[in-house]
């Protein structure tokens, strides 16, 4: 099976640190959503749109690319956050519903946020992502390839 992630890492580069160690322990293909306007999703059977979130919400580039999704696709979302909140990923899940695609499931984990005032305190969630959360990824994507 061949898996793919478009990802968007802006802020302090939490989430690329997520995707670049789960690419490291599992074959999966990594795309810059900043570094592309499209992207051939022929050939892959599993697609990860992963992006720090920017007021509770995924990156355009990102979210752009999620909505050119052909139908047929298993789909999942990795988030990194500021505080963590349920609602976080769903963008996601409505493009892959929409899309005719199968929605796996989310993980999101705190990340390194010096955001706004939060830079005069040295910011917040220091150290995250943290090998915890690299290894509670990881869980979660086995469970997707589980549930493919």
């Amino acid at each position: 099976m061949k898996s793919l992630i478009i990802y968007a890492s802006r802020h302090h580069g939490n989430t690329e640190k997520l995707v670049r160690n789960l690419a490291s322990r599992y074959d999966i293909t990594l795309v810059n959503a900043d570094k592309v306007d499209d992207i051939d999703f022929d050939g892959y059977d599993l697609i990860g749109f992963a992006s720090g979130l920017d007021f509770g919400r995924f990156y355009p580039s990102v979210t752009d690319i999620a909505a050119k999704l052909p139908a047929g696709k298993a789909v999942y979302a990795v988030y990194t956050c500021a505080r963590d909140n349920a609602a976080y990923g769903s963008q996601i899940e409505e493009i892959a519903l929409s899309n005719g695609c199968r929605y796996l499931g989310k993980f999101g984990c705190k990340g390194y946020n010096t955001y706004g005032p939060l830079r005069l305190i040295g910011g917040m969630n220091k150290r995250h992502p943290d090998v915890n959360d690299l290894e509670n990824l990881c869980t979660f994507y086995q469970s997707v390839l589980d549930a493919k």
